[in-house]
């Protein structure tokens, strides 16, 4: 009865999506634009307490310690506690003050690589964004795959769950499954579900940590098992902290928070005072949350690194054992009983579940933000659905590459926390004033340095999955620029008086004449009135003309807000002059304007250039101009697919 009711429920569905329009489709699925202002009620609404919002962010953080003791034991073994003391020191002395900077420059929700944006020029940036965006979506991507592979491998190994559930794999698919179909109906109240989760994970954590300390004091003998170990591994204290750096890069996703908790500012609330520009209140409760998030973590990340290096047996460690990526849930069933530790692993995998969402809301965030503006991605990626879909394709990928093994995946999600936290150093170093904050963010930003490197080389998959990434990105993004060239990528046209009046008085029965034409240095008289008389000659005017110029601005954005036009008298003749970031974008901007708010029929005339077609070609791609009569008509072919309205492109 129950699947004959699952079969009619899914079958009344289907009927009822098959007899919705293909428009009322494709706009439920292009609908939710990432990327639109919101005004100031809006974004208030949004808005909540600092600690609420650190939830938000412990889904990703706090989650970690599902795996991070065990991936601390395998990758350190016996020095785990100590290099796990190394990354806490890192955490509140190096990673927080950068993020701390990080929240007062980019207090949009950016982040570092917005910071980075703003310190390069032209291309170099864009280059700059597209890497940083291949290392953020491995750190995203990975955050998903990672983070549901542990919430399987919690709910498979759970003795109660375990005859009832495929094997690891086929679960963190159906996990990433579920997550894909909960973002694609709409993901509400996160905040809400976020702030319960955190809350009874970290009571579980608590309950489960003090129980292990209860058994350190019971058995105090593990301790010198330990000393007697360590030594014999280490025999001095050089080798024992030589053995711990080279140790801690591996646990490097502890870090994972920060670049989340600076991405969630926009949701903090403030002061009442806050404004837009100046939000002291917003940035003040933001430093508060990476500050409780790291002190909390930092707590917890110490004591489990040891309970679990001081109580597990190493065995259980190993690739298929008992504590393979769930240390502290084996703690919890060894110590608590079954009944606690499937409550515990209910509660872990939720919350790794979570974590895995918000991975997924990181994606769908950063990216619209970026690669649309930029012209590197489809406008339809500004939407969240579609995204969706890729990212989930994407995540089904990376989970049959490393077949959902939480180990494996760990060296690629360290290596693209770590980038970005290296990235976060640089900015924050360049930005600050003093000379000796410099000096501190450059000595922090060495340690990341060599954390990134040292993750790198021993685990490269990482970087091969960034890499993969960045050149999918590189990919995408030059053949979008060079499809969406083509667009008319001007939002809208003002005309100063002095412009509006030469229209109008160059306009002969609604018909206006224009003269494509390169400014000319100082605006000399002689060097109009020689154009005129070759574009005379060779199109056959006799009516008032008037010149139409376009000074080449930052050639490597993709959009104009706004194209200024200002009118000149240069003697006799009559010249329009803006500024844009391409020529024969412009010039089709102007045509639309005078035929629709004018309402005047625009005739543009252009004489043939003489550089070869695939070098105007290139100059256009690259540098905004180039060709402009055959781009100028293919903008407005594109723009306007009626002929018989599309204004008039005259080549001779």
């Amino acid at each position: 009865m129950l699947l004959l009711s699952i079969y009619e429920r899914g079958f009344g569905l289907f009927v009822m999506e098959t007899n919705m329009t293909t428009s009322s489709v494709r706009e439920w699925f292009f609908d939710g634009v990432v990327d639109q202002p919101e005004n100031e009620a809006e974004q208030k609404a949004h808005q909540h307490s600092w600690w609420n919002v650190m939830c938000v962010t412990g889904v990703d953080y706090f989650s970690s310690l599902g795996y991070a003791p065990g991936i601390a034991i395998v990758a350190a073994g016996v020095v785990a506690p100590l290099a796990t003391l190394l990354l806490v020191l890192l955490t509140l002395f190096g990673a927080l003050p950068v993020y701390r900077a990080v929240a007062k420059a980019s207090f949009r929700g950016l982040g570092s690589v917005a910071m980075l944006e703003k310190l390069m020029k032209s291309w170099w940036s864009k280059a700059m964004v597209v890497v940083l965006l291949g290392f953020a979506a491995t750190d995203f991507q990975v955050t998903i795959t990672l983070s549901d592979a542990d919430g399987a491998a919690h709910l498979v190994q759970n003795p109660l769950l375990h005859d009832y559930l495929p094997g690891q794999l086929v679960t963190t698919l159906i996990l990433i499954t579920l997550l894909a179909l909960v973002f694609l109906k709409g993901f509400k109240e996160v905040v809400g579900v976020a702030v319960f989760l955190v809350s009874v994970y970290m009571t579980l954590n608590a309950a489960v940590v003090l129980t292990g300390f209860y058994q350190l004091y019971l058995h105090p003998e593990v301790f010198g098992q330990w000393q007697q170990l360590l030594t014999s591994h280490f025999p001095t204290a050089w080798e024992i902290a030589r053995a711990a750096a080279l140790a801690s890069p591996a646990l490097a996703l502890g870090l994972s928070g920060f670049e989340t908790g600076v991405a969630v500012e926009p949701t903090v609330r403030g002061f009442e005072s806050d404004t837009d520009e100046n939000p002291d209140g917003r940035i003040v409760n933001t430093r508060k949350l990476l500050f409780a998030a790291a002190v909390i973590m930092a707590v917890f990340l110490m004591t489990t690194s040891l309970i679990t290096t001081l109580l597990i047996p190493a065995e259980a460690f190993k690739a298929g054992g008992a504590a393979d990526g769930r240390a502290l849930a084996y703690m919890a069933h060894l110590y608590l009983g079954n009944v606690f530790g499937t409550v515990y692993d209910l509660s872990t995998a939720a919350i790794l579940w979570f974590a895995g969402a918000s991975g997924m809301a990181g994606l769908i965030s950063l990216v619209p933000r970026y690669l649309p503006r930029f012209g590197m991605a489809p406008d339809w990626a500004r939407a969240t659905r579609p995204l969706v879909v890729v990212f989930t394709l994407v995540s089904y990928a990376v989970t049959l590459y490393f077949q959902a093994n939480v180990d494996a995946e760990s060296g690629a999600y360290a290596t693209g926390v770590l980038v970005l936290i290296t990235t976060a150093c640089f900015a924050v170093m360049v930005n600050c004033r003093s000379r000796s904050g410099r000096a501190y963010f450059a000595v922090v930003g060495l340690l990341f340095v060599y954390f990134t490197v040292v993750n790198v080389y021993d685990r490269p998959d990482g970087l091969r999955i960034a890499s993969c990434f960045i050149a999918a990105i590189l990919f995408m993004s030059l053949v979008s620029r060079a499809i969406r060239s083509f667009e008319v990528r001007v939002d809208s046209v003002e005309l100063d008086p002095v412009a509006t009046e030469i229209v109008h008085q160059s306009a002969r029965n609604g018909i206006l004449r224009i003269f494509a034409h390169k400014p000319v240095p100082g605006c000399q008289a002689k060097a109009y009135a020689a154009k005129a008389l070759e574009m005379r000659t060779i199109h056959g005017i006799n009516e008032p003309a008037i010149f139409f110029e376009v000074e080449l601005g930052e050639a490597s954005d993709f959009r104009d807000a706004v194209v200024k036009v200002k009118g000149y008298h240069v003697g006799p003749h009559r010249v329009l002059r803006c500024s844009s970031i391409a020529v024969p974008n412009a010039i089709a901007a102007l045509e639309l304007y005078l035929r629709d708010v004018e309402h005047d029929e625009a005739h543009m005339y252009f004489s043939w250039s003489e550089t070869n077609p695939l070098v105007n070609a290139l100059r256009y791609l690259v540098f905004g101009q180039g060709e402009t009569a055959a781009v100028a008509h293919e903008v407005l072919r594109q723009a306007e697919r009626n002929s018989s309205k599309r204004p008039f492109i005259h080549v001779a």
